[in-house]
């Protein structure tokens, strides 16, 4: 073999394995991997949307909770703490399809209320989050909708940003105020203390996650995904609730 096509086929190899290890390296980082300085693999917490069944787990009653974007009136006897990411596909599917059937069952009733918790699992979520922050309260969760309906779209895109800009302009942010929001630091830590919160003290290992707290308690539960399965839960607590307060 000549010593120009050893060459020319070594770079090819070269260029191939640099390739692979950029791929790796997003998909890795994509799931919570990062290398340490000796070259190993070391999980950051992170989470995933998952499939399991729900296994609930009790939580301390004393827990402080996020209170920043709430649905429903305060004096409701149930809170539903949604832990979610908008670029997952399970969390997509319980705000379009589950939760308009909770609001009309339960939050318009006065029965619940709902808190919804960003819960990034990759950059993309992370500045779909911050941006979502600088959008009018009243206009909150109609955007929260369009980023879930348009998931796809800035999900797979080359320039998630301008995607998600687009978006807020549509729903009445001026384009350099959304810049702004996507650099905002203080922000950046605020959703993730919350999201760092949710695993290291609430023991959340996925999206979406729900927390359903009442007088009695706090109760966590991984990946509900339809609307009986919620059905049933908050039917038990408030036939708890009731037979508390008859008892009294």
């Amino acid at each position: 073999m000549s010593l120009e096509r050893f060459i020319k086929n070594c770079s090819g190899f070269i260029a191939g394995v640099v390739v692979f290890l950029l791929v790796a390296g997003m998909y890795l980082s994509s799931k919570g991997f990062v290398m340490d300085e000796n070259g190993n693999l070391v999980l950051i917490n992170s989470a995933y949307a998952q499939d399991a069944e729900p296994q609930k787990k009790e939580l301390d009653a004393n827990l402080t909770m996020p209170e920043d974007h709430v649905m429903g009136k305060a004096e409701a006897p149930i809170t539903l703490y949604e832990y979610s990411s908008f670029g997952c596909f399970h969390c997509a599917d319980f705000h379009l399809d589950v939760l308009p059937k909770i609001k009309k069952e339960y939050i318009d009733k006065g029965l619940l209320r709902v808190v919804f918790v960003p819960f990034p699992i990759d950059r993309a979520s992370m500045d779909a989050a911050l941006i979502s922050e600088c959008v009018p309260e009243d206009k909150y969760f109609p955007f929260v909708d369009v980023l879930f309906r348009q998931q796809r779209n800035w999900g797979m895109a080359k320039n998630p940003q301008k995607e998600l800009m687009e978006y807020a302009e549509l729903s009445g942010l001026d384009r350099e105020k959304a810049k702004l929001c996507l650099k905002d630091d203080n922000q950046a830590r605020e959703i993730l203390g919350n999201r760092q919160n949710g695993i290291s003290v609430l023991g959340i290992q996925g999206t979406p996650s729900f927390i359903v707290s009442d007088k009695n308690g706090k109760e966590l539960f991984p990946g509900l995904s339809s609307f009986e399965q919620i059905q049933d839960i908050l039917t038990q607590r408030l036939a708890k609730l009731n037979e508390k307060s008859a008892n009294k």
